[in-house]
């Protein structure tokens, strides 16, 4: 794995445009099987889940015609092979499982590992991607392998998960799209990407009702026709580059920011003593913040940013507005509602000199200002653990190291080219 080397305190300022959706195009091009003729996508990130998921459909016989420098694809899989092999379903991205249901649409039967890997934020479970299909009519049965299976097609049926889950949600959706009468999902995950593959199925022909709320009702239909679509730009990428402006004490402003997700993501910002404006798509991090931590009115409580399913804070971005706390002038509380492991990370952090105090797994407070130093860091297999890592490194004067930042490339495509536009002096040691 490459090694990112950093020679930090030096302001990031400039415009960038964010990538695709990284959350959003592995969805959709797992759902462009069910679609009965060609599929055209553009703006495309070129990232190595995409590379995992392209390899996946030539292996089983797709024609996939995909222009990297225009960011356009052309999907066509009306030629698959009759049976494909288990083992060459694409390791180490938790999106694999986004997979199944067309898989067993294309295929009816699958049969695999029962321990698809993906990053080190905690356990991922199979069990509620199993039980959305097991109530649309798939037959599951497991002795040493997992075999899924359909007799014709999905049957429609009413199911409560268990909690706002994206790629279950989004399991539901591929596989009640194309199923026998009515099926809802209550409790559903409803963030931008899920909202964003719901209306590509719709471009294809699916009736889908509740797009962007917790209950989603499908009445599916026999056939999914060939269909275009832009994949939206990234939230997660456009803070990213926001941030990257703030802790470095530079002026960044971003194009085509899908300015209408951030009302929360300004204001967890804002708490740090950033603030961002929007004009238009337009989003603007100006220089020079002043990074005291706003106190709550309830004076015998932290101030806290809580992350949790969309439409909360998104515990994506969590790891970003860390490394601002320790910025900040004061205390800050941090909650992350989703992974027991999403804090794994910190004592990387701790090396620059921050200092962070763990409640819990799920919890820290992070006490701001304090005197950095240059360090050489290694994240888990987390992204955001290692932009935040990256982002530490660049506000600090001197030369840094975040060893094994792969996993940057799994969201970010031309991560350090991005950022020398903005005049970061960074580069990868591979």
């Amino acid at each position: 794995m490459a090694d990112l080397i950093v020679h930090g305190g030096k302001p990031l300022s400039g415009s960038i445009t964010p990538s695709g959706n990284k959350n959003a195009v592995l969805p959709i091009l797992c759902a462009s099987l069910l679609s009965s003729g060609p599929v055209e996508l553009s703006n495309i990130p070129a990232i190595t889940d995409i590379e995992k998921l392209v390899a996946f459909f030539r292996q089983i016989g797709s024609q996939i015609d995909w222009n990297r420098e225009a960011k356009t694809m052309r999907l066509d899989h009306s030629n698959l092979e009759s049976s494909f092999n288990a083992g060459d379903l694409p390791q180490g991205m938790r999106s694999s499982v986004l997979l199944f249901a067309p898989l067993l649409y294309r295929f009816k039967k699958i049969s695999l590992d029962s321990n698809p890997k993906g990053c080190a934020l905690g356990i991922r479970e199979l069990d509620p991607h199993l039980e959305i299909l097991s109530q649309l009519g798939a037959k599951i049965s497991h002795n040493g392998r997992l075999e899924i299976s359909i007799t014709d097609r999905f049957k429609g049926a009413e199911h409560w998960a268990d909690y706002m889950s994206v790629t279950t949600t989004e399991t539901f959706v591929m596989a009640a799209a194309l199923g026998m009468g009515n099926s809802t999902l209550t409790n559903a995950a409803s963030e931008p990407h899920v909202q964003d593959l719901c209306r590509f199925l719709e471009s294809m022909g699916a009736k889908i009702e509740g797009i962007g709320t917790s209950v989603l009702s499908v009445t599916g239909v026999d056939s999914l026709s060939e269909t275009s679509a832009q994949i939206s730009s990234d939230h997660h990428e456009v803070a990213t580059f926001l941030a990257l402006g703030a802790i470095t004490g530079g002026e960044v402003i971003v194009t085509d920011s899908n300015s209408k997700h951030f009302a929360l993501i300004g204001r967890s910002f804002a708490k740090l003593g950033v603030e961002i404006h929007h004009d238009g798509d337009i989003a603007i991090c100006p220089a020079d913040q002043t990074f005291r931590i706003q106190q709550p009115y309830t004076t015998n409580l932290l101030p806290k940013i809580e992350a949790a399913p969309w439409p909360y804070f998104p515990v994506d971005l969590l790891p970003l507005m860390i490394a601002l706390a320790t910025k900040a002038d004061g205390v800050m509380h941090f909650w992350n509602k989703v992974y027991e492991g999403g804090f794994s990370w910190i004592p990387e952090l701790t090396k620059f000199g921050a200092h962070v105090v763990s409640s819990d797994p799920h919890r820290i407070i992070v006490f701001g200002k304090r005197p950095m130093r240059p360090a050489s860091v290694e994240p888990p297999y987390i992204i955001r653990a290692a932009v935040a890592l990256y982002m530490m490194a660049a506000s600090i004067e001197g030369n840094s190291v975040v060893r094994k930042a792969d996993p940057i490339r799994r969201a970010h495509p031309y991560f350090a080219e991005n950022l020398r536009k903005l005049g970061a002096d960074i580069e990868w040691d591979e």
